[in-house]
């Protein structure tokens, strides 16, 4: 059985870091008996089994519009069911992101068979074996911890650039789909399958600095700058990214550990990656159409949020769902008004307005 580990510090905004951990994720997923509908072996309804490894393609905001639009019809089954409702922290809730992170839910969907291929066509073959004794695909960290496929496609690239070019090749580009469909195929290889997963960040702290050190922020300022780049992208695809760009920027930037680029990845990526990208203009107009007749109504006892909530991530908008939705949902069936839907979009809109 697949083992799943993940820590990772999110920062929803400028304050202190929130620490995540996967381990912690699924124990909660546990605790709190999620299990009872979306594990498949126990499973009495049509949930599905969001205890898989499997690449889903969401968002984190798409995550959090799902729970939130399916809620009502969880904490009835869940009574029915005799399942007391958790109130969920932020804490709670950040774990049980890195759990679905672990778990692929925000990757691409990758293809086996289009990886094999993708093995042989870009000659990987050639240098690393499936199962030989040196090189051997099966012993690939990067297999397990997609920090460690950062750094391998960083670090890897001068040694694969003077290999290419003793044997006449030239430097093979791969594209983010095609590196998830090979990551897909090794990872299902029979020496593989039963990898343990890791997926480790610091909080970034350093992040900002090391990037100058290494001399990142030479060409990566501006419009250019990685902070503002990388947000909507999974690592595998900053991996790729980093691969085909890897001969140019080598030149002009420094090694960096496995250790230093986590701190890189920490400051430039995670913060973003659970931010939304959202339109604050839209979400406003959201916020004003559905919840701003609680939310500016001191005597609906709901929070003032008429000028929002520095801070607010996908994150904390499911903490919020679980702490404070059942309440709300009971308010509105007592008005005799439906429960409000988030698609995506409208999701990602609200906490751009809501953590402006």
């Amino acid at each position: 059985m697949i083992r799943l580990w993940l820590i990772l510090f999110l920062v929803p905004s400028l304050v202190s870091a929130m620490e995540a951990d996967a381990l912690r994720g699924e124990a909660l997923f546990s605790r709190y008996r999620c299990t009872t509908c979306h594990f498949a072996s126990l499973s009495p309804s049509s949930a599905p089994n969001l205890s898989r490894r499997l690449d889903r393609q969401y968002s984190p905001a798409g995550m959090a519009s799902r729970m939130w639009n399916h809620a009502p019809k969880m904490w009835s089954a869940m009574k029915e069911a005799g399942i007391a409702l958790p109130s969920m922290s932020e804490a709670d809730a950040a774990d049980l992101f890195a759990f679905y992170y672990s778990t692929r839910y925000f990757e691409r969907r990758g293809d086996a068979a289009r990886g094999r291929n993708v093995f042989f066509e870009k000659s990987c073959i050639m240098c690393h074996a499936i199962n030989g004794p040196e090189k051997s695909a099966r012993d690939w960290r990067s297999l397990a911890d997609p920090i460690e496929l950062v750094n391998s496609m960083w670090n890897h690239a001068p040694e694969m650039e003077a290999a290419t070019q003793r044997r006449g090749y030239r430097w093979p580009t791969i594209s983010a789909q095609e590196l998830t469909d090979l990551l897909v195929y090794l990872q299902n290889l029979p020496e593989t399958r039963n990898l343990t997963f890791q997926f480790t960040l610091p909080n970034g702290n350093l992040g900002k600095q090391l990037m100058e050190d290494k001399g990142c922020t030479g060409c990566h300022k501006g419009a250019m700058a990685l902070e503002n780049r990388l947000g909507s992208l999974t690592l595998t695809e900053v991996a790729a990214g980093m691969w085909n760009h890897a001969p140019q920027m080598r030149k002009k930037a420094k090694p960096l550990s496995s250790t230093e680029l986590r701190e890189v990845l920490a400051y430039a990526w995670a913060k973003q990656f659970f931010q939304s990208k959202g339109q604050p203009d839209r979400g406003a107009k959201l916020f004003t159409a559905q919840c701003a007749g609680c939310h500016n109504n001191p005597a609906s006892g709901a929070p003032d949020l008429s000028k929002g909530k520095p801070g607010t991530s996908s994150i904390t908008m499911v903490s919020a769902l679980w702490r404070h939705g059942p309440r709300m949902l009971s308010q509105l069936e007592a008005a005799g008004k439906p429960w409000p839907l988030l698609n995506p979009a409208d999701m990602a809109n609200l906490i751009a307005f809501l953590g402006k």
